[in-house]
């Protein structure tokens, strides 16, 4: 918000006082944007903690915004989203052998966010023969 209007023409005291007047009757507020920016993250994208973690950097919220944001994920429905990525992908993963065709479906994963350990707990017991 500072940086729009900062665009504007804005001078600093102009900026502060309109950021702090939008803040006191509820227009900003960091900690509700973070609730929403994780709730859509992991629900429509599926993204995982990672991704959502450097989109929220990306925004420059504080520490305690982003920590009630992840409070907004569910543990169950994040490995189930996890889950539902891996398989939805593999038909389609294309590879000589067994081991490439793990590799990218990793790789795959790790670029929607989500944390090596788990990703080794949802794909270990994957067929990755081809079918």
């Amino acid at each position: 918000m500072r940086d729009k209007l900062y665009n504007l023409g804005l001078h600093q005291e102009e900026v502060e006082e309109m950021i702090s007047k939008l803040i006191v009757e509820g227009f900003i507020n960091e900690e509700r944007f973070a609730r929403g920016y994780v709730r859509g993250k992991y629900r429509l994208k599926k993204w995982g903690r990672i991704k959502i973690k450097i989109g929220l950097d990306a925004h420059r919220l504080s520490d305690y915004c982003i920590k009630k944001g992840f409070a907004e994920i569910d543990e169950e429905e994040y490995l189930e989203n996890l889950r539902h990525l891996a398989v939805k992908k593999l038909p389609s993963i294309k590879g000589d052998d067994a081991f490439t065709r793990k590799l990218k479906l990793q790789n795959f994963l790790q670029g929607k966010g989500y944390e090596y350990e788990l990703i080794r707990e949802v794909i270990d017991p994957l067929d990755f023969e081809k079918s």
